[in-house]
Order: structure tokens, then sequence, then C-alpha cells
């Protein structure tokens, strides 16, 4: 059944996230009301690193957010300012689908890595690296990124098939027919890879 009511998260208090290895605060961002997510440990976490909206339930529909994210002054040098948003999150984050940017890689003066700009991962069996071993080219592609700067992305999710915007293009930049949990329902969360500082603008599903 696809989501038929618009509903506004505006992020704007902590008190319905479910920090999972993040630490979380609500700032100015330029010129955003936003909330800052980075790891809660120095060493990059062992696990994905996600807040959940405790309040949503999604399972087909629209999501729509803005999200910004660059390296910390400490990350190592092959990190990418990963940022995203995951949906269909069951409990605990144990599994979940998700949509990332590679922020560094999209003026890249390396072709390959601006190929690898945007990605879809499934956890926990299908991470980026096993997708991309047997797949490749499949489940990420290019899109224009810029570290630090506020970008527009669009999820649209209709059963198995999921398709990327981003920054308000008319067509998807990346598609993928074949979800790898199947259909089905769960929450909405924001997700950051290792050594990045990540901001979020409110989210609006529909």
């Amino acid at each position: 059944m696809a989501t038929s009511l618009r509903r506004t998260y505006p992020l704007a208090s902590l008190s319905q996230l479910e920090l999972h290895q993040v630490r979380a605060d609500l700032m100015i961002y330029r010129g955003r009301r936003a909330v800052r997510l980075v790891e809660s440990d120095q060493e990059p976490a062992e696990e994905h690193a996600f807040a959940i909206l405790s309040t949503s339930d999604f399972e087909d529909g629209v999501i729509q957010t803005a999200v910004a994210g660059a390296l910390r002054p400490d990350a190592p040098q092959d990190m990418r300012g990963f940022v995203g948003v995951a949906f269909r999150v069951q409990p605990d984050g144990s599994r979940f689908e998700c949509f990332y940017l590679r922020p560094t890689n999209g003026r890249s003066d390396d072709q390959l890595r601006r190929n690898h700009a945007t990605q879809y991962i499934s956890h926990p069996d299908f991470p980026w690296f096993r997708l991309r071993e047997e797949n490749p080219g499949v489940y990420e592609s290019y899109a224009d990124l810029v570290p630090g700067a506020w970008t527009n992305i669009k999820i649209v999710v209709s059963g198995l098939r999921a398709l990327l915007y981003v920054n308000k293009a008319d067509q998807p930049c990346l598609v993928v027919n074949d979800l790898k949990l199947g259909e089905g329902r769960g929450k909405i969360a924001l997700w950051i890879g290792a050594g990045t500082e990540a901001y979020f603008s409110k989210i609006v599903v529909e």
C-alpha cells in the first residue's frame, strides 16, 4: 500500500531520534535548521551509524530532504563524506535499504571516482563492496556533488523498485529495480558513513 498522507519531520528536536553509533546536535547550518550527526566514537564505527526517526512508518512513497556531508578534520584520506537516508528500517536497525552520497567524489578529477558518487546498499547482506564486485556500476552512479553543500535528494519507492533523484533533477541518477529486502515497511533513518560530519534538513514523506 503506498504512502497516502503527507508527513513532515522538521527535525526540530532530538527526542524523536533513536541514535545508533552517532552523536546528534541541533544547529543552524548554512542558513537552515539542521540535525548534525557525527560518529559517537573517534574511531570509525564497526556498525552502521544512523539516527532512526522513531515516529516514522514507511512502505512505499516519496521521501524528500536536503543533506550535507563533509569529511571530519581527522578523517582518513580514503573517506568520502558519506551521507544518506535509510528506509524500511527494521527494529534496532537490523535490516534496511539505503541510498547515500559520496560528496567528495562528485567533482573529482578521477572519472572512476565520479562514477561512485551515489550508492545503494541493503543491510546486512549487500554492502557496497559486494554489490560493486558482483554487479559493477549497477548500484552506484555519478551526480554533481559538493562537499559540505546542501544537496536536495528525493527517494521514490514502490514495491521492489527505488529511484534516487539529486538536486531536483527531472530524471533519477540511480535506479534500483530489485530492492534486496523485498517488499516491506519500516522506519526512516538519517545515515552517515565513517569519518563524516553530516547535516540533515527537514524530511517530507508523501
